[in-house]
């Protein structure tokens, strides 16, 4: 016995058919013209291998066989319909799981106030949070959406990607720090320095960029003590050991062992040279 291809739309138009009472009701409620419903139809039957309907000018009769496919084909309907009403309140009402993966030190970022805030609007949202600074294939791992620090967008075509901050940086060093080596003045200065240095999620040293009006300066230190940690680099900066390359932000977050940060230039909050 050869295998039926069976599809269920067909069967679907089928039901609606026998509810409108007719080809042209029916037609109209559908959104496709008579004439293509008809063949529809006709198809269907000629797959079945009987009829399901007697048509006349005035009425459809449906046929024994169509009495008993009209039971299976109600049953679509009814599935559809239950379909369609879980995708509805899935958007009317977000749920389901939702996987991120973040940086672990991103200070700009309030996550514990942004988590609570979308905790609190989508309850049925189940979140997972991934911590790292690696770069995470977001199709194989099933992540819905990573954030990530980098000076471009990816130049990948099957990702979507958008700019939420811009992160402005500069160089700090503790007191202690400044009162043993120097303040560093220009950026020639920092060849006599230790430079705390982030690695990014590729394996390179992240370069430090500074600029004054319209002079640019891009390098390193010959001394680094690199690192894939911010908040590491920070407490080894505070303790001391280095001038390290963060944000404004984490500059201005840090205390602890009654150490602070101050710029480059003895703590003035504009430094001749400013990071980019």
């Amino acid at each position: 016995m050869s295998a039926i291809a069976l599809y269920a739309n067909d069967l679907i138009l089928f039901a609606h058919v026998v509810d409108a009472g007719s080809f042209t009701r029916a037609a109209e409620l559908a959104g496709l013209p008579k004439s293509t419903l008809s063949r529809r139809i006709s198809d269907l039957e000629n797959i079945l291998g009987e009829r399901l309907m007697q048509r006349s000018t005035r009425r459809l009769a449906l046929t024994e066989f169509g009495e008993s496919m009209l039971e299976y084909a109600r049953r679509l309907v009814d599935d559809t319909e239950a379909a369609k009403a879980l995708a509805l309140h899935r958007q009317l009402r977000p749920q389901g799981l939702l996987r991120v993966s973040l940086p672990p030190e991103f200070n700009e970022l309030n996550l514990v106030k942004v988590i609570s805030r979308f905790s609190g609007e989508y309850p049925d949202v189940r979140l997972e949070l991934d911590l790292s600074s690696r770069r995470v294939d977001l199709i194989t791992e099933r992540f819905d959406l990573a954030v990530r620090v980098a000076t471009q967008l990816p130049d990948d075509s099957a990702l979507v990607a958008r700019h939420i901050i811009t992160l402005r940086n500069g160089l700090y060093a503790s007191p202690g720090y400044l009162a043993q080596r120097g303040t560093p003045m220009a950026p020639a200065d920092l060849q006599g320095h230790t430079g705390l240095v982030l690695v990014t999620s590729g394996g390179e040293q992240q370069a430090w960029r500074l600029s004054s009006g319209s002079a640019r300066w891009e390098g390193l230190p010959l001394h680094l003590l690199c690192a894939n940690s911010i908040g590491l680099q920070q407490a080894l900066a505070a303790n001391g050991l280095g001038i390290v390359g963060i944000s404004a932000t984490f500059a201005r977050g840090w205390s602890g062992k009654g150490n602070c940060y101050a710029s480059c230039r003895n703590g003035s909050c504009r430094p001749r040279w400013s990071g980019a």
